[in-house]
């Protein structure tokens, strides 16, 4: 028979659809509102910490739905969420820093479902609210940074090749480095033909000096890793704070989007984000006399820096270690009862520092605390950004012995302070300051209405479908309905198994989604009716009805499918969201528009002798 499929072929279409449906299912169950608590640094949590957590959220007086302990963290479910926000406050407060407590809606899927891996998909930031920021990377203080480390690093590659010079430092764009005499020069170039290729090399009229500047090419290369960098560094931050399903992605040269739904303490978020902090730990100069350098006769292997009440003090120029140098960092108190961060080295920074220690007990060490701030002001009625570093030495105390691996630094105002400072250390050092130009939060309210109007437009759009159609087309309008309901639900079950992140534009593909999958029923029905007119028998008006109309339908969504890849490929954040619906849309709606349907009309004309049909 012409319209009648092999039993394989129904069968893989029925498995497709039963596969489609188990992968949907998920997301009709709800979301309870949960708090997470994990360890920082991303170790396990062990059961017995696990029970202290049970019995310190009994202690908070509020009773949680369910407690979950699973791949070293613990969930606590809840029924509404000012319960969960009550025993958030009150993990934080008695947990300290040693754990990471985070909101979350944690999903109500049966285990028989979780066991084959059927998931809910995700809800973006304007469904299930939060804050959105938009980073833009400081590119010109990244260049400068490197420069300022090749000037330390010049000078210690001529130290150790023992080539005499008498000064190295930043002029005019260029890396100077002035000679005691010409005869020096070969030493010099020597050296930097072995260490530092990426200079160019620039030889001025007087014979005793030598200008280097870093290469095109190196500055290109050192402006995409500080990008690079500062996403792996935030997404650190970002683990820390516990944020559940966090988007940060590189959007143009130099800027980068981080989501963070659920977030409801966004200002904590912003600081975390946005701060550009890190600890120096340096030698005082305790050989000068730190009142001439404050008249601007500072030595040549000091800088002068200010404490936090202004003092002046004058530091060695050498660094011992830096904040790069810091594996792990946690906050607490000292035998004093002082607020401190307890600081652990990796091993070069833990080499360096044993050799320094043992070479100076007796000596002070200062720790220079480093900031980059950035504000708004208004100057002749328009905003510019102003940028500022901020260095100040927290604290000062004498190297009573020697020390190495893991120390403690104190001078911090608060226990809060300590708190975040030692959460930005472990989480590593920007590469380069960051600048938030744009920021938007949206409320669990907001992003709960986004979902009802959602809602709202797709079920009346798709009512409106069904409607014409069977309106239109009788029974073949009806089997045209029944695969478009079968589309909608391979849609959900393909963004739930690759775990996509639905978004309100997404919502707008999927609504553009079911238009386009009745057209080309449209386009096959329409074509089944003209060839009934022109007199063609029903079963070949069926036959030539889907095979004719195959060509025009295909031609139509490639060109839909183009669209939607160049959106994908150039746009960004919610543009995806809507681009990822639309391509999964358009593959859902061709499958079940054309062999879908025609299994239908198969079932119902394909093995019988008719007379007319009912479109």
């Amino acid at each position: 028979m012409q319209n009648s499929y092999p039993l394989w072929k129904n069968l893989v279409i029925l498995l497709i659809f039963l596969l489609g449906l188990v992968y949907a299912l998920p997301n009709l169950y709800g979301e309870d509102p949960s708090v997470q608590i994990s360890a920082v640094g991303g170790r396990p949590l062990t059961r017995s910490q696990s029970e202290q957590i049970e019995a310190e959220i009994r202690a908070s007086g509020v009773e949680s739905i369910a407690f979950e302990f699973k791949d070293g963290r613990a969930l606590a479910r809840f029924s509404d969420t000012d319960d969960q926000l009550k025993v958030a406050d009150w993990l934080r407060e008695k947990l300290g820093d040693s754990m990471t407590v985070a909101l979350n809606l944690a999903p109500t899927t049966p285990a028989w479902l979780q066991a084959i891996g059927a998931d809910a998909m995700y809800l973006g930031l304007d469904l299930r609210g939060g804050v959105h920021f938009l980073l833009e990377v400081d590119m010109e203080a990244a260049v400068k940074q490197t420069e300022e480390r090749y000037v330390d690093d010049i000078r210690q590659a001529l130290r150790a090749e023992k080539a005499h010079y008498l000064t190295v430092g930043k002029e005019d764009g260029f890396i100077k480095v002035k000679l005691k005499s010409a005869e020096d020069k070969p030493n010099l170039m020597r050296v930097l033909d072995k260490e530092f290729r990426n200079l160019n090399v620039t030889e001025p009229e007087a014979q005793d000096q030598v200008w280097l500047k870093i290469s095109e090419q190196a500055i290109n290369e050192i402006k995409r890793n500080a990008v690079s960098q500062n996403i792996t560094t935030l997404r650190n931050r970002v683990n820390e704070l516990g944020v559940a399903e966090p988007l940060i992605q590189q959007q143009g040269e130099n800027r980068i989007v981080v989501q963070l739904p659920g977030v409801q303490d966004t200002a904590r978020a912003k600081e975390i984000l946005g701060t550009t902090a890190t600890l120096e730990y340096r030698l005082v100069d305790i050989e000068h006399d730190v009142q001439q350098a404050v008249q601007g006769r500072v030595p040549v292997g000091s800088r002068l820096y200010r404490d936090r009440d202004g003092a002046p003090i004058l530091l060695d120029r050498r660094v011992i270690v830096t904040g790069d140098q810091i594996v792990d960092a946690s906050s607490g108190m000292d035998e004093d009862g002082r607020a401190a961060v307890f600081v652990t080295l990796d091993g070069g920074g833990a080499t360096k520092m044993g050799k320094i220690t043992r070479a100076n007990v007796g000596r002070p060490m200062a720790v220079v605390f480093i900031e980059y701030k950035s504000e708004t002001r208004t100057v002749n009625g328009e905003k510019v950004r102003h940028k500022e570093k901020v260095e100040k030495v927290i604290s000062v105390a004498t190297i009573q012995g020697v020390f190495s691996k893991r120390f403690q630094t104190t001078g911090l105002d608060s226990p809060q302070e300590a708190r975040d400072l030692a959460l930005l250390l472990r989480a590593g050092a920007l590469a380069a300051p960051v600048d938030i130009v744009e920021e938007r939060t949206v409320g669990p309210s907001l992003g709960q209405d986004n979902i009802d109007k959602g809602m709202l437009s797709f079920l009346v759009g798709f009512g409106l479908v069904v409607l014409f159609m069977l309106v239109y087309y009788k029974l073949f309008g009806m089997l045209a309905n029944l695969a478009l309901a079968v589309n909608v639900i391979l849609i959900v079950a393909v963004l739930s198994i690759l775990q996509a992140t639905l978004t309100l534009p997404g919502i707008a593909g999927i609504i553009l989604t079911v238009g386009m999958s009745v057209d080309a029923n449209v386009l096959i029905f329409e074509r089944i009716k003209e060839e009934l007119r022109n007199g063609t028998s029903p079963q070949a008006s069926i036959f030539i009805g889907y095979e004719k109309a195959w060509a025009t339908i295909l031609d139509s969504n490639i060109t839909t499918l183009l669209v939607a890849v160049m959106l994908f490929a150039f746009g960004a954040g919610s543009v995806k969201g809507f681009a990822v619906t639309l391509i999964i849309g358009i593959f859902s709606s061709m499958f079940t528009a054309i062999n879908g349907s025609r299994m239908l009309v198969n079932w119902i004309y394909g093995n019988r002798r008719v007379e007319t049909l009912s479109i």
